[in-house]
């Protein structure tokens, strides 16, 4: 078990957001191989998987909205001190990243975007959820955790 970590109540284990990321990545990288064995007279078949520009553009787009989840989760594993005092700064950081994302989606009336733009607002409903379960013994807590954290005392 490393010690300081903590596992913060926005991480949603069931949607795995990172894997997810990783996943696109990765098809990303492969996408050229892809369509040349796609190509093949065999793969014929297949041929109708291969992403169109359009749906490639939402897949990036996807991957920019999560990447901001994937660095929240790995600034908080790498420290080998007390985070939970953070947690008020990575539930700002989402608030304000879900919010930009809105703001910048209804600008054009296309489905993928007005689907993202539903799925924002979920996800920032799930957020202020886990947000308003913060109670003032919470905040005593995380003022604790703060004034105890050794890294701090340098």
């Amino acid at each position: 078990m490393k010690v300081g970590i903590t596992v913060l109540p926005i991480i949603d284990v069931k949607t795995r957001w990172n894997l997810t990321l990783e996943l696109l990545e990765q098809a990303y990288r492969l996408r050229e191989l892809t369509y040349e064995q796609l190509q093949n007279p065999k793969s014929s078949n297949y041929s109708s998987l291969f992403t169109t520009q359009n749906e490639q553009t939402i897949v990036n787009y996807i991957m920019e909205v999560l990447k901001l989840f994937q660095y929240l989760t790995l600034r908080m594993l790498k420290r080998h001190t007390v985070t939970l005092h953070h947690v008020i700064t990575v539930y700002n950081d989402i608030f304000d990243h879900i919010d930009g994302v809105t703001q910048a989606l209804p600008k054009q009336k296309i489905q993928w975007k007005e689907d993202l733009f539903f799925a924002m607002k979920l996800a920032r409903q799930k957020v202020s959820i886990y947000h308003a379960e913060m109670t003032l013994t919470m905040g005593m807590l995380l003022i604790s955790a703060h004034i105890l954290d050794s890294f701090r005392k340098l």
